[in-house]
């Protein structure tokens, strides 16, 4: 079809801005995109803005040492690029609408920063940078929502749920507190939001079985 490669290169470019636009590191956009990263230092930054850098995080070894908080939000980005995936969209989309989703949900600074829900995505499904799962969604048999875990041995419904940890916590500990100016209402909108979508499946490539729509653009 006429103008394929110029539609796909075009989608690419914007992605990548995308991903920069909310923090990401050059290796992060690479993965996503498969941009070289002499390309990308070239097309998004300057004297002026340069790139993050630093260590990449290492979620695996993140996950067992994170508070109460860094795991709800967490378990809020995942939630939302699994639903986004089951929904069509492909792995990279799907991980900036999330967050950006994220975003708007939490006051900033966010406590997970798009590389580290990069990586949180990439060990939950086997993507990108991470040949198998590390991580999956369990869902809570007390709320019904869904919670990111580390895969193990241990029964899922023997760990806490951290939205259940959240309201019982809350009038007792001064960060919640802090964090919360009110007790968190376990509303049915919540609840429905972070429930499993019934019937999800993702392909072993990483790809959804449906047909891909649009990602919304990015509001300016």
């Amino acid at each position: 079809m006429p103008g394929t490669k110029i539609s796909q290169r075009i989608r690419t470019l914007k992605l990548a801005r995308d991903c920069a636009a909310l923090g990401a590191r050059i290796r992060t956009i690479h993965h996503l995109t498969g941009l070289r990263p002499r390309e990308l230092l070239y097309l998004l930054f300057n004297a002026h803005a340069q790139p993050p850098c630093g260590r990449a995080p290492n979620s695996r070894e993140w996950y067992h040492n994170a508070n109460l908080l860094q795991r709800i939000e967490a378990s809020v980005v995942i939630a939302n690029f699994r639903r986004m995936r089951f929904l069509g969209f492909p792995a990279p989309e799907a991980l900036v609408g999330a967050y950006r989703y994220y975003q708007s949900m939490h006051r900033p600074p966010p406590r997970i920063s798009f590389d580290r829900a990069f990586d949180l995505a990439a060990h939950t499904e086997g993507l990108w940078i991470a040949k198998v799962p590390s991580f999956r969604l369990a869902s809570c048999a007390r709320c019904g929502s869904e919670f990111l875990d580390a895969l193990g041995g241990t029964d899922t419904t023997a760990r806490p749920c951290p939205f259940c940890q959240l309201v019982d916590r809350h009038a007792r500990d001064p960060r919640l507190t802090a964090s919360f100016a009110e007790q968190p209402p376990v509303s049915e909108d919540l609840i429905a939001h972070l429930m499993p979508v019934p019937g999800s499946h993702t392909e072993a490539n990483g790809e959804t079985p449906s047909t891909s729509p649009s990602l919304p653009a990015a509001e300016t």
